[in-house]
C-alpha cells in the first residue's frame, strides 16, 4: 500500500511549468519521506534506548523497576526523572508530538533565567519556536492562551509562559501520558528492568 501511494505521488505531474514541477517534486519527495517514516513507525523499547541520556546499557542497568514503575504514579513523577523524560520524549517522537514536551522543558529552563537581557531574548526565542502561529514546532494551545502569551511578550517575565505551559502540561497529562503508560515501549522497559533483577 505504502509503495503504491508513494509511487503515485512521484508519477503525478503538478503542472507543465518547470518551476512548479520542481516545487511539486520537492513536495512529493517530502511527502514520501513522511509516509516512509509512518510505515516504519515503532514504539518498542529499542527505540527508547537509542536516546537515553547515558549509554543505553549502562542507563538501563541504573534504571530500577521501582523507578520505572513509579512513573505510572503521576505525570509529574515521570517528568521529575531524567530517564522518565527520555522515555516519554522517545514515545512522543513516535507520535510526532515531541514539541509539547520540548516546550514544557524550555519553559522550565526559562524560569531559571536570572539575567534580564537573557530573559527577553529567551522569551522571544521560545515564543517564535513554539507559541506563535505557524511556529516551526507549534504547540497545540487555544487562541486565547496564544494571544495572552503574545501580550506577555511585550514585557517578558519569568511567568510569561505559565498559562501556555499549564495548558500543554494538562494536554500531555490527559492525552499522551495515558497512551505512554499503555505503550509497548513502556511495557517493554518495565519487563526488561524486571528481567535484570531475576
Amino acid at each position: 500500500m505504502w509503495s503504491a501511494l508513494t509511487r503515485s505521488l512521484s508519477d503525478h505531474p503538478v503542472s507543465k511549468d518547470p518551476e512548479a514541477m520542481r516545487t511539486g517534486q520537492r513536495q512529493n519527495k517530502g511527502m514520501r519521506t513522511r509516509l516512509g517514516c509512518l510505515s516504519h513507525k515503532s514504539d518498542s523499547c529499542s527505540d527508547f534506548t537509542a536516546i537515553l541520556p547515558d549509554k543505553p546499557n549502562r542507563a538501563l542497568k541504573r534504571l530500577s523497576t521501582e523507578e520505572a514503575t513509579r512513573w505510572a504514579d503521576s505525570f509529574d513523577v515521570l517528568l521529575s526523572h531524567k530517564y522518565g523524560v527520555a522515555a516519554f520524549r522517545a514515545f512522543l517522537k513516535t507520535e510526532f508530538s515531541e514539541e509539547n514536551l520540548e516546550f514544557w522543558l524550555a519553559c522550565e529552563e526559562f524560569k531559571k533565567t536570572r539575567s534580564t537581557a537573557k530573559l527577553v531574548s529567551k522569551a522571544h526565542r521560545i515564543f517564535e519556536e513554539f507559541v506563535d502561529v505557524q511556529a516551526p514546532r507549534e504547540v497545540n494551545i487555544d487562541f486565547q492562551t496564544r494571544e495572552a502569551t503574545r501580550k506577555n511578550m511585550q514585557e517578558p517575565s519569568l511567568t510569561c509562559f505559565d498559562q501556555a505551559q499549564g495548558k500543554v502540561h494538562s494536554l500531555m497529562e490527559k492525552d499522551s501520558y495515558p497512551r505512554f503508560l499503555r505503550s509497548k515501549m513502556y511495557l517493554d522497559l518495565l519487563s526488561q528492568s524486571q528481567r535484570r533483577l531475576s
